[in-house]
């Protein structure tokens, strides 16, 4: 495939160095970039200032973003705990098992055999830390943060808190260094300033040891709340997305208080930056914007698994930059791990693939294909512009059986048949065409059963 890369912003950011894959093998130890992960939970695609967003402010996001390069098609899982439980691994959901949600007092998580990204890069010589939702499994203490190789851990397992009180269910649901911690505040303001403190005390072995700090907002996931100085500029939007915006705006905010931290600490320049979101934007039209995508959270629909993502390296990924290559959360174990100079040498198969190739010298996505899964019933594969659903016995945008006959919502693919989609001229997935390209069709047929054929049952036998 060849590389659609355009570039941006460069009235603003000029043109970025690149180095090879090479010369970052090559680099010493004190060279090597602090690595932080922000996701952010139930983010619309299309909300923010980078991605096309024209209602909320995002500045600080956005400052970053074009410093970086924005990847278009970044792809996710439909919910969130199978998305993390890629991040962690670089594994699809086929291997670990983790297709849906890990919910409180479930009696399972992400596989205690499963190496996370934490385990390797400290391995690799880089303190590590998790400051927001783990969102992977708790039930046992070998499943939390500190047993999964995060030397410090800060905030809650599940999702869906109280965003003041931090409780779920008639439960606190907030710790430090997986130690029940009771602390009032709003979690996104919590969550920026534990970030910084770490970055803060990190500054004094910086230059020794680099730091990976993984930071999942638990914003903007429901309940909507937020303090209302958040609200006051979105006056004219109304209810629900009003709200939202709020939430957005405060978590930019919270994104721009550790972008200081980072840069009062003189870690910021050599600090790669890497952003996305969990999965699209539930109730899209409504609360959130996919833009022009189909459907949103909970669907293989590209609304429910291209996430809003930028990448920022300076001095090696070009800032002002947009790639329209595919890729997938899976990819930035291995992409990461290798930067770091780690070793990808595993008793599991990685499923992810080095992105530095693509994204520091402009060579080819690394992937001749790229599996979206719900669950082993209901999966989608998107290869070069083609993309394929089927259900298989299921509905592929929930992975649940029909439950009556006629069940065809719109937003719902069903048994009635496979759905082709040309995803460069039909970004928004309206044409159907697998009945005009039988040959696509079953090429990305025989792909898709190969990514199935060995797909492990789901982690919780009771949940689909």
């Amino acid at each position: 495939m060849t590389p659609r890369i355009t570039l941006f912003f460069l009235a603003l950011t000029g043109l970025a160095f690149c180095a090879s894959p090479a010369t970052i093998a090559a680099e010493p130890t004190a060279a090597r970039p602090h690595i932080v992960i922000f996701v952010i939970d139930d983010l619309g695609y299309a909300d923010c200032g980078f991605n096309g967003g024209r209602e909320i402010q995002t500045p600080a996001i956005d400052a970053l973003a074009a410093e970086g390069t924005v990847l278009a098609a970044h792809y996710v899982q439909p919910v969130c705990s199978p998305t993390r439980a890629a991040l962690m691994t670089g594994r699809y959901a086929t291997r670990t098992g983790v297709y849906t949600i890990v919910r409180p007092n479930a009696k399972w998580g992400l596989p205690l055999e499963e190496r996370t990204l934490a385990d390797a890069l400290r391995q690799a010589g880089y303190t590590t830390a998790i400051t927001g939702k783990w969102h992977l499994g708790e039930f046992e203490p070998a499943y939390t943060p500190t047993a999964r190789g995060f030397d410090h851990q800060y905030g809650h397992y599940f999702g869906a808190i109280d965003y003041y009180t931090h409780i779920r269910d008639g439960k606190s649901d907030w710790y430090r260094d997986d130690k029940p911690l009771a602390e009032d505040g709003y979690s996104t303001e919590l969550i920026a300033a534990e970030a910084s403190r770490l970055i803060t005390q990190h500054k004094s072995v910086a230059a020794s040891r680099p730091l990976f700090l993984y930071v999942p907002f638990n914003g903007v996931h429901a309940p909507l709340q937020v303090p209302e100085s958040y609200l006051q500029p979105y006056s004219a939007l109304k209810g629900n997305r009003r709200t939202y915006a709020g939430m957005l705006a405060a978590v930019d905010a919270a994104i721009g208080r550790i972008t200081a931290a980072l840069k009062d600490a003189g870690m910021l320049d050599n600090t790669l930056v890497m952003f996305t979101a969990d999965n699209g934007g539930p109730s899209p039209g409504t609360v959130t914007s996919n833009g022009i995508l189909r459907a949103g959270k909970g669907t293989i629909y590209e609304g429910g698994v291209r996430g809003c993502a930028f990448v920022r390296w300076p001095g090696k990924i070009p800032a002002g930059a947009r790639s329209e290559e595919p890729v997938h959360a899976v990819d930035w174990f291995p992409t990461l791990v290798g930067i770091a100079g780690g070793t990808l040498e595993q008793p599991k198969p990685l499923d992810g693939k080095d992105l530095v190739p693509m994204l520091v010298d402009g060579k080819p996505n690394p992937h001749d294909s790229i599996l979206l899964v719900q669950s082993p019933r209901g999966a989608a594969v998107r290869a070069g512009d083609w993309k394929l659903l089927q259900s298989r016995g299921a509905n592929a945008a929930t992975g649940k059986a029909a439950k009556k006959k006629g069940n065809k919502a719109v937003n719902s693919p069903t048994d009635s048949g496979p759905e082709l989609y040309n995803l460069r001229e039909d970004p928004g997935e309206k044409n159907n065409l697998a009945s005009s390209q039988p040959e696509v069709l079953a090429r990305l047929s025989k792909q898709l059963d190969q990514w199935l054929q060995n797909a492990v049952p789901p982690g919780n036998p009771v949940e689909p």
